[in-house]
């Protein structure tokens, strides 16, 4: 994060905030690997500091969007990784 003269952060661009954010949801999810998820759930978890998600509808604009690039998928209104996301991280942890 660059910051201005006085100190103060620049705000970040729509595009590098909604990236960001789909970064964070995609490793929590992953991390906790849990198959008991809602969205509800996961805002609750991600939005104990404000200024991570500052939008009332960033988790869901981010759940929303990694649904549509196949890394998460919602079944019975549970999020989860797809197959895809964890032989993705499987990869990465095996060490490409």
């Amino acid at each position: 994060m660059q910051h201005k003269a006085n100190g103060a952060r620049q705000k970040r661009s729509q595009r590098a905030q909604d990236i960001r954010d789909q970064a964070v949801v995609l490793t929590f999810v992953l991390a906790l690997n849990s198959e008991h998820l809602t969205i509800i759930d996961l805002a609750r978890s991600l939005n104990a500091d404000p200024q991570d998600f500052a939008r009332p509808d960033a988790v869901e604009r981010a759940v929303r969007d990694l649904v549509g690039a196949g890394l998460l998928e919602i079944d019975g209104g549970l999020v989860k990784p797809t197959v895809a996301a964890r032989r993705f991280i499987q990869l990465i942890e095996d060490g490409v």
